[in-house]
């Protein structure tokens, strides 16, 4: 058996389903409880932890909090506790870039990445992140802004507009390029 995690039956036969629901495939690379081969959801995987991490500890923490230093990640109490906060938002940033990382090895380890497929992957994380970044953390939890001293309503309008068209675009090539299910 190819991969660890699957479990197959020992002999599927015509009319019998295997274990991923499909009559008769005996199809490994097939996952226990759904359609999707699991070798294409640990694709789509690592690409978004990529996207999320390249977003946060490039995108945000590199442009605004120290090249533009418009904001830190906490802006609620001393400076001290803003460089900490930083801190340790650009470790994890880049945990869960390296994890993304990790896990496209995994996958080409595995067999031949797609990779106009893990793009788009990459593309929905970095949207996903700053739209959670500008909805959850700018106006939900107050825990900064973009920028202070300024009119926001351009600057939350141009974040987050822009967070949907990333996600928008990044679904929208995940979802043109998904598997034939035929195969």
């Amino acid at each position: 058996m190819r991969f660890r995690n699957y479990r197959r039956l020992p002999h599927s036969k015509a009319g019998v389903k295997d274990v991923a629901g499909v009559g008769g495939t005996g199809d490994p690379d097939r996952m226990t409880s759904g359609a999707m081969p699991r070798p294409d959801r640990r694709l789509l995987l690592s690409g978004f932890l990529f996207g999320c991490g390249i977003a946060a500890s490039m995108i945000d923490l590199f442009v605004f909090h120290l090249v533009l230093h418009w904001h830190h990640f906490y802006d609620l109490s001393t400076s001290d506790v803003a460089l900490v906060s930083d801190g340790f938002f650009h470790a994890f940033g880049w945990f869960i870039t390296i994890l993304g990382a990790f896990l496209l090895a995994d996958v080409r380890r595995r067999g031949p990445v797609r990779w106009t497929r893990w793009t788009g992957a990459v593309i929905t994380g970095v949207g996903f992140f700053q739209l959670f970044d500008g909805v959850v953390d700018h106006k939900l939890l107050g825990i900064h802004q973009i920028r202070y001293g300024v009119d926001l309503v351009l600057y939350d309008t141009v974040w987050i507009v822009s967070a949907v068209l990333l996600l928008a675009a990044g679904i929208l090539v995940v979802w043109r390029t998904r598997p034939d299910p035929a195969r």
